[in-house]
């Protein structure tokens, strides 16, 4: 584990440099890049299919693992059966619709599993290979770092615990402290005075002492706790005759340390049409409460009864983009031809094309090329690949339609790899 941590470190280092060198360009490129020039650096080029990405693989690989731990009974197992559960209820669907007669339907309950998803979910590869919801990680994360104290490189948990185990404001003001403390040593190496920090000066008690991970990084760094005249002090004590050089890695350390981010599972789902109805999401896809959402939308409706403007195309504009806002996450569901439903979900930032890439991924034939359609009708098309969901209205919970570019070349059978097939669950 160490070693992971040396080379997150190494990399971040890395990225600081490349941003100060500012945006590249190669020396025989025009000022301003072509079209073809963008699509060269793009996961999808035609007429040659890129394979697809890494991240889409790994949630593929995810879901798939996830399907070797759960019970055999659990799963319908027979493909024949599958595609012909798909076809009864496919056809359940076109009979339900020439029906007149209106049932009255029971209000829902609030039960999770009345929901379309259960939860967002994510992995981080530097501390293990588990997929866990947020709350999950933060504590999986804090019992890493402090595991890794004791380790060779336990000065650079120290740094990683501050980023990670405390706010962002705090963070931020411990880590300007301890930079002034170090820089002082380093660059005054024989003055006394700054090798010594009275433990009650409001500052240190303020920005430094009750901040996690700032007593390990100092005691990393060679202070130690000494009392001086009746008070307590920390006191700094050299390693060695290179010890400025020491103590500048470890301030590199300190300033190039972030929070660890989390890459967000895609939570494959195939599902039946049936089960694709359930369109509700759980709390976690928003950025506020249910609370606060439901008396955001009573508000609304009191507006609407008392007020008979019509809306202009700007205001619509705003309140679509208002709506937009309060989403996180959004949920992905693609229907194929066959009526088999493909459900992952993203971060509502991420680019379209790590949507393609993830369809391709769960692909039975990867090299076939396909495009995805809107629920507006909108065909989705290279340019669109690097906008974001965001961008693209893609948000909360979006029915694309799934198509070959060209029918009557198209492969015979299933749409979907086989393996994922067996995430569909009984009914």
């Amino acid at each position: 584990m160490p070693k992971k941590l040396a080379q997150f470190f190494a990399k971040k280092k890395e990225e600081a440099k490349f941003k100060l060198a500012g945006p590249g360009r190669k020396l025989n490129a025009e000022s301003q890049p072509t079209t073809s020039q963008k699509k060269s650096k793009d996961a999808y080029v035609k007429p040659v299919r890129k394979e697809a990405g890494q991240e889409a693989r790994n949630a593929a690989a995810a879901a798939m693992a996830r399907c070797t731990q759960k019970d055999t009974k659990e799963f319908n197992t027979s493909l024949a059966a599958i595609q012909a559960q798909v076809r009864r209820e496919l056809e359940a669907e076109r009979r339900a619709k020439e029906e007149t007669a209106k049932v009255p339907q029971p209000e829902v309950q609030d039960d999770r599993r009345n929901l379309a998803v259960q939860g967002v979910y994510f992995r981080c590869p530097l501390v293990s290979d588990e997929v866990l919801s947020k709350v999950e990680w933060r504590s999986k994360i804090k019992e890493f770092l402090y595991d890794q104290l004791n380790q060779e490189d336990g000065e650079l948990s120290a740094c990683l615990i501050i980023q990670n185990c405390n706010t962002k404001e705090k963070a931020d003001a411990c880590v300007e402290t301890l930079t002034k403390y170090l820089e002082n040593i380093i660059n005054h190496p024989d003055e006394e005075k700054y090798r010594k920090i009275r433990m009650s000066n409001r500052i240190f008690s303020e920005k430094v002492r009750n901040v996690e991970g700032s007593m390990e990084f100092l005691f990393a760094a060679g202070f130690e706790e000494q009392i001086i005249d009746g008070e307590a002090f920390l006191v700094y004590f050299s390693k060695g005759e290179n010890f400025t050089e020491q103590l500048q890695v470890l301030l590199d350390a300190l300033m190039c340390a972030e929070k660890i981010n989390l890459e967000i599972d895609r939570n494959i789902q195939v599902l039946l049409p049936s089960q694709a109805k359930k369109n509700e999401l759980p709390p976690d896809f928003f950025r506020m409460s249910i609370e606060e959402l439901k008396r955001e939308q009573q508000l609304k409706s009191e507006a609407l009864e008392s007020s008979l403007v019509l809306k202009t195309k700007a205001m619509r504009e705003r309140e679509e983009l208002r709506i937009v806002n309060r989403y996180r996450y959004t949920l992905i569901r693609v229907r194929f031809p066959d009526g088999v439903y493909l459900q992952g979900t993203f971060n509502v930032y991420e680019k379209f094309l790590q949507v393609h890439e993830f369809v391709q991924s769960c692909m039975k034939h990867e090299s076939v090329e396909f495009h995805l359609v809107g629920p507006t009708g909108h065909k989705f098309e290279e340019e669109d690949f690097e906008k974001s969901l965001y961008d693209l209205r893609l948000v909360p919970n979006i029915l694309l339609i799934f198509s070959y570019d060209d029918p009557d070349t198209a492969p015979p059978g299933n749409y979907i790899k086989e393996e994922l097939l067996m995430l569909i669950q009984p009914l």
